[in-house]
């Protein structure tokens, strides 16, 4: 039985994605800081679910986690680098810096240690595959972007600099950037528990869900050893490119 390790396992894409990769039997290593959270999931998912309190910002928590790995002589044949969050939608000279710490320390620090952590073993065994989480942020600007987009488009060069520097060995590594989707915490925790504004945002959309990408990380996962899927860009219908901005001296 191969052993995920999915981090932000507690809700949305973390949770579905260890839902699809248990039913794929995948033996899976749920790490997230709500340990309520992660309790539920083990009820439901059972014998093959081990939760990990893992917060990938401490690296004292980071340490710990790892070393129950260690421990357990599990061997990572899939890592998903899942933790991640946004926070604010305020233009750059209004956004609170905060916020902007946090969101690097989670998106870039934290996914950064945890495959520093466990690429080693894995180019070891000369097997493996790391699947990042990004977002179509990190390619597409738009206002109220700002450091959120800055550390999504860190994921995607990061993922593509992995596979430079792994030419030569059979670990693979990929990124998935959905595009806007529903079901998860995401909107609420960004806009401050603004419910109605998440409302708004969501209104008469059908959006991609958490199930859809923790189907291309099973996709993904199911291909053939000698086959990368470097990038997966995923929107829904509902969504497509806007107009550049023109700003207009009125």
């Amino acid at each position: 039985m191969k052993t995920a390790f999915v981090t932000g396992a507690s809700a949305g894409f973390g949770k579905a994605i260890c839902r699809a990769l248990i039913a794929d039997n995948y033996r899976v290593i749920g790490g997230a800081r709500r340990a309520d959270k992660l309790a539920e999931l083990k009820r439901e998912l059972g014998e093959h679910f081990i939760a990990l309190p893992l917060d990938v910002t401490d690296a004292a928590s980071l340490d710990a986690a790892c070393e129950s790995i260690r421990d357990a002589s599990l061997h990572i044949d899939l890592l998903v680098n899942n933790a991640g969050l946004a926070l604010g939608i305020d233009r750059a000279q209004s956004a609170d810096a905060k916020n902007w710490e946090r969101m690097i320390a989670t998106n870039v620090t934290g996914l950064a240690m945890v495959t520093h952590k466990l690429l080693p073993a894995m180019v070891e065994a000369n097997n493996g595959l790391i699947i990042n989480i990004g977002s179509i942020a990190g390619t597409y600007p738009y206002p109220g972007g700002n450091v959120y987009g800055a550390s999504k488009a860190f994921v995607k060069q990061f993922s593509l600099n992995l596979r430079a520097d792994l030419a030569g060995t059979k670990v693979r590594v990929s990124n998935i950037e959905p595009g806007l989707c529903s079901g998860t915490e995401f909107s609420l925790v960004r806009l401050a528990g603004d419910q109605d504004a998440v409302n708004a945002l969501y209104r008469d959309v059908e959006a991609i869900r958490p199930e859809d990408l923790a189907n291309t990380v099973v996709w993904i996962a199911g291909q053939p050893p000698h086959v990368n899927i470097n990038s997966v860009e995923i929107m829904p219908v509902a969504q497509s490119y806007a107009a550049l901005n023109i700003a207009r001296n009125l």
